[in-house]
Parts: structure tokens; C-alpha cells; sequence
């Protein structure tokens, strides 16, 4: 009897498998729902579809969608009708093989490039609170006369006028990754989502709490994204105002490998006394998209309008 591990249990090595049989094999322990086994039928449950495979050559059966035998083979001992159908080996029981790993489809790779993308968002906010430099109680933006934080993020349902709909709000798992104090920041909570619109999907973190000196924060930020070796800078950062008016947004883009694609980012940051925002994007339409054909202010307009959005007075 084959260890529960092997794809194809019980194949090759119970009696009369191996050899085209000419009606129910011998040894085979029990019949599939219905109570037949046609003669020259691979023994064992249903595929997906519910058709059997068909017969055999002089070989047992190869691939991991043909189904494996039941009873003492790996499922738990139960009534044959009990168990969901076998062309989906590892539902069975413990200890038998996990389905087989489907080809991964863009909507997936979209998904695992999106996680990445917030990890960087996540590094650059790390960068700027533990960051040597800047540090004080009197910097541009400094908290020392100011009677303290005035802003605080938050994590609206949609963005950019309705533009983006949250997917989903990450801000515990954001909060846990982020120090709460550096050498320039102190005292910070941090929030952030996952928006998406089409094909495009946009990541927001936001921080609040006492920063020194906004610039610094800022730049900080900026250096953490590209910590990591897989993120490089494609079109350099560059401050500019949002034609909505509000202090100017630093923005760029960079260029990051992750699942061996080459992913185009764009990004904005901007920083006061008390908040910190970041927001990068990317379009599962176009991946690679060219980074110097990237409309920076234009991103920079929308990336102001969700500051307004995000940013809300303490009360």
C-alpha cells in the first residue's frame, strides 16, 4: 500500500494495478458511489465532471488529476458517499497529497504584486521613524511650539471622489510593522489601505502622531522604498503642488521585480507635523507600463485630492 504522500494512491502497488484490467481489479477495496467499476475503468471516485477517465495503458496512471483509490488508501474510514468527489486529491484526509497547484493566473500575480507594493510603502514609513537623522524638537515642521499633532489618517471607503473603492483596510496589520517612535517621529499610529479602480489598484498609508521635521520624514521614506534590492528608481522623485492647491507632494516612480515581473509603481508622499501619507500605484493592464511616459503631475493632483480626503482635524 502506497504512503498517503504519493500522488496516485494505490496505484502500482495493490494487486492487479499495473495491467489493463478486464473488469474490477483485484485487491481493489471497495466500489465508487453507484456500486460500479467498469470494466477497463480506472479504479477509484469521480474527476471533476463526473466522467471516468479512459482506460489505462500497460502503465499505471500518470498526472495528478487522475483520482486515487479510497478506503484504506488515505481517506478516514467513512460511508464511499461520505467523502467529496476524488478528482480533487487531498480533500480526503489527513496526510493525503494537496490538490494540484493551478497555473497562476494574472488576477493571482496581481494580488501577490499588490502585497509586495504595500511592503514597500511599509519599509519607507520603518525608514523614516527609525531613521539617525533629522531627529530634534525645533525641525521645519516641529511639535514643540505647535501645541502638538492636529491632523489625524483615515481610511475612507472610497478615494479621489469616489474614484477608488476600498478593498480592503490593512491598517492592524500596518500598525504592527511600523515603530511608533524614532528618532523623527514620535508618538505615531499608522493606517492603510487597499483601493481599486478597473485594472488599477492604489495602496495608501498614512502616519500621525509628532513628527520634527516633515522634509526629513519625507526623504526617508523616499530611501526605505528601495531598501530592499528588488526596487529601483526609474523616474527620480520631484516635489510638486496639486492643482488643488495644499503643500506640495513628492512624487516619482520606481520600477519593482517581484514574481519575476516587472512591475511600474507611482508614488506620492507628503508629510506635515503630524501626518505622514504615502500612496503608490499600479495597473494590472499595463505592468511594465514605461515609466517616463507616466503623467506625474497629473498623478500628484489625484494623490492631493485623497490627502484632503484622508487627512481630517483632530478634535
Amino acid at each position: 500500500m502506497s504512503t498517503p504522500q504519493q500522488p496516485h494512491n494505490g496505484f502500482g502497488g495493490a494487486p492487479g494495478y499495473g495491467t489493463p484490467p478486464a473488469g474490477p481489479p483485484g485487491g481493489y477495496p471497495q466500489q465508487i458511489p453507484g456500486g460500479q467499476v467498469p470494466g477497463g475503468q480506472v479504479p477509484g471516485g469521480q474527476v471533476p465532471g463526473g466522467q471516468i477517465p479512459p482506460p489505462p495503458g500497460p502503465y499505471a496512471p500518470q498526472g495528478p488529476y487522475d483520482a486515487p483509490a479510497q478506503g484504506p488508501y488515505g481517506a478516514p474510514p467513512q460511508p464511499p458517499y461520505g467523502v467529496p468527489p476524488q478528482g480533487y486529491p487531498g480533500y480526503g484526509g489527513p496526510g493525503m497529497m494537496p490538490p494540484p497547484v493551478p497555473p497562476r493566473n494574472k488576477s493571482r500575480k496581481v494580488g501577490g504584486i499588490i502585497g509586495a507594493i504595500v511592503g514597500v510603502l511599509v519599509v519607507g514609513s520603518i525608514a523614516s521613524t527609525v531613521a539617525l537623522r533629522g531627529g530634534g524638537s525645533g525641525g521645519s515642521g516641529g511639535s514643540g511650539g505647535s501645541g502638538g499633532p492636529k491632523y489625524r489618517i483615515t481610511v475612507p471607503q472610497t478615494l479621489a471622489g469616489g474614484e477608488y473603492k476600498l478593498a480592503k483596510d490593512i491598517s492592524q496589520q500596518a500598525d504592527g510593522s511600523v515603530p511608533n517612535d524614532g528618532a523623527n517621529e514620535h508618538g505615531m499610529k499608522t493606517v492603510a489601505g487597499q483601493y481599486a479602480s478597473g485594472t488599477k489598484s492604489l495602496v495608501m498609508l498614512g502616519m500621525y502622531g509628532s513628527i520634527d521635521d516633515p522634509e526629513t520624514t519625507v526623504e526617508h521614506a523616499i530611501q526605505g522604498m528601495t531598501r530592499d534590492g528588488k526596487t529601483v528608481v526609474a523616474v527620480a522623485e520631484k516635489k510638486f503642488t496639486p492643482s488643488g492647491g495644499g503643500d506640495p507632494l513628492t512624487c516619482g516612480v520606481d520600477v519593482r521585480t517581484e514574481m519575476g515581473q516587472k512591475v511600474t509603481l507611482t508614488f506620492c508622499i507628503g508629510a506635515d507635523s503630524s501626518t505622514s501619507m504615502n500612496v503608490a500605484e499600479t495597473d494590472a493592464a499595463d505592468l511594465s507600463k514605461d515609466p517616463q511616459s507616466i503623467d506625474l503631475q497629473k498623478f500628484a493632483d489625484q494623490a492631493g485630492k485623497i490627502r484632503n480626503e484622508v487627512r481630517k482635524p483632530l478634535a
